[in-house]
């Protein structure tokens, strides 16, 4: 890609640079943040977004609250400081499972670091704390890259595929999930279209998708949420490719609010209907998409376009930001490991164990 969503820049007393996603396609601005409080409100306001962006932007948050600490803190200070800098961080947005993933990744990396190394300074923690937050953040670009591969075999030249939300480089530290997938296919020279939901109501597919396959010159044809099903009646969609926030241990989905209704047309009109994430997107310890912890969105977001608004401003309004699709109307999903054809709990079991 010719951008980068997010990178850390310097040593341990570095900072996270991300682009703010609230700003584009009109402007090209980049964030600083320096410590998590700073993080924190650039994930609650969608400056970063994505579920693999936010799980690689919180391991280098907890790089940033270490900055904070006092210099005469002990290790057992500094470990229980790092802790509850990831409980704040995890407050941040309830839905995307990386977020969990990632904090408790650096958390039982610094736990293993202390046990094996109770004479090390607070100063060594940190240092093993960027790394491993590093680590997390080449994973992610390695991983979009594999799904890429694994999934560009699905896309056949002519065809037309619909994609909802983004799930492209904006939305992870390499390429993308979904638009991984259409990457690698057009990297291999297979030409097609891809048509892209607005994505109401903060327009991730109009503003941020097209943004994207435009600059890799990939054909791509902006449309309304509520066109989908008549394009698939049309025979004008012969597969929809989205990504994934969470996934329940039964291969149930929790994406952007209206995957679920494009799963059902899919279905409907007999298209293929395919998840593309990481195996980190998983969440074994949640049975079905019921349990799905959704997230609720301000008000404000549904009352307006932009900046003008189109509702009365006393208006009741649902906002949830995802919805859930059963595993049953999935055709496949894509991983950096393979593919899960059919999904079900065996098959996802067995798939992550790979």
């Amino acid at each position: 890609m010719i951008f980068e969503t997010l990178k850390w820049v310097g040593g341990i007393d570095g900072y996270l640079e991300l682009i703010d996603q609230r700003k584009l396609p009109g402007e090209f601005v980049k964030i600083r943040c320096r410590n998590i409080v700073q993080l924190c409100e650039a994930i609650k306001t969608l400056a970063i977004r994505g579920a693999p962006a936010i799980g690689v932007s919180a391991g280098f948050g907890l790089c940033l609250a270490m900055q904070k600490l006092e210099a005469s803190a002990n290790l057992d200070e500094a470990i229980s400081y790092l802790k509850k800098s990831a409980e704040l961080l995890a407050k941040s947005r309830p839905t995307a499972v990386n977020l969990f993933w990632a904090l408790e990744r650096v958390k039982k990396c610094a736990d293993k670091f202390v046990a094996e190394n109770r004479n090390a300074t607070p100063a060594l923690l940190r240092e093993t704390i960027l790394a491993e937050a590093r680590a997390i953040y080449k994973e992610d670009i390695d991983m979009c890259e594999r799904i890429g591969r694994n999934g560009e075999k699905f896309i056949k030249t002519g065809s037309s595929v619909l994609t909802h939300c983004n799930a492209g480089a904006l939305a992870t530290a390499g390429e993308g999930t979904a638009l991984a997938v259409l990457f690698e296919a057009h990297k291999v020279g297979k030409r097609f279209r891809v048509y892209v939901d607005e994505t109401r109501p903060l327009l991730q597919g109009a503003r941020l998708t097209c943004w994207e396959l435009k600059q890799a010159g990939i054909d791509v044809t902006l449309i309304c949420d509520n066109m989908a099903g008549w394009l698939m009646k049309q025979g004008k969609i012969d597969a929809v490719i989205t990504g994934a926030d969470r996934i329940a241990a039964n291969g149930d989905v929790a994406n952007k609010i209206g995957t679920f209704s494009l799963s059902i047309l899919a279905k409907e009109h007999k298209i293929p209907f395919y998840i593309a994430a990481p195996s980190s997107t998983f969440d074994l310890q949640i049975e079905n998409g019921e349990l799905i912890p959704i997230e609720q969105r301000p008000a404000k977001e549904v009352r307006s376009f932009g900046t003008a608004e189109v509702s009365p401003a006393a208006v009741k309004v649902y906002n949830p930001a995802f919805d859930v699709t059963e595993a049953q109307h999935i055709t496949a999903i894509i991983t950096e490991k393979g593919v899960i054809e059919k999904p079900d709990r065996d098959k996802i079991r067995e798939h992550l164990r790979k």
